[in-house]
């Protein structure tokens, strides 16, 4: 396990001090094994399974995410828990994964709750429907991205 934002137990991430206090953690589990890691019950937490699959105890259905095929569409893969599922779980002091027969990996975020309206797209998350259209646009026009 590999903290990359934020503080986990003891073990400090190089990004620190951001708005929701995040924590990141690039977890690996070998093939049949179970690993439990605790999680503040004052944060929300999820899943995003890179390679593998598993089971979650506590955990929402598997979602596909929205991600952008090469001819410019957009896709949504749904299916078991595996490459490109995102999970969510449930308030609780800990995240119980069982790693499938190739084992599993992914990034486990977790942060206090801002209590602001959401609004996601494949990568980018914004407030409105309105913002998310416009970082969209600007995203397939070039512009997303500025020089200050």
């Amino acid at each position: 396990m590999r903290v990359i934002v934020g503080d986990f137990w003891g073990t400090r991430g190089p990004v620190t001090g951001v708005a929701a206090d995040p924590q990141y953690l690039d977890v690996s589990v070998p093939a049949g094994r179970q690993k439990r890691l605790r999680v503040e019950t004052s944060r929300h937490a999820f899943a995003y399974v890179f390679a593998g699959s598993g089971t979650f105890r506590d955990a929402s259905a598997p979602r596909g995410v929205l991600t952008e095929a090469v001819d410019g569409t957009d896709t949504v893969r749904r299916g078991d828990i595996g490459d490109r599922s995102l999970v969510l779980f449930d308030r609780g002091d800990e995240v119980v994964v069982q790693a499938g027969d190739a084992g599993i990996r992914f990034l486990l975020v977790s942060g206090q709750p801002l209590e602001e309206p959401v609004a996601w797209h494949g990568p980018i998350v914004m407030n409105t429907q309105e913002e998310l259209r416009q970082a969209v646009s600007d995203l397939r026009n070039g512009t997303f991205i500025r020089q200050r």
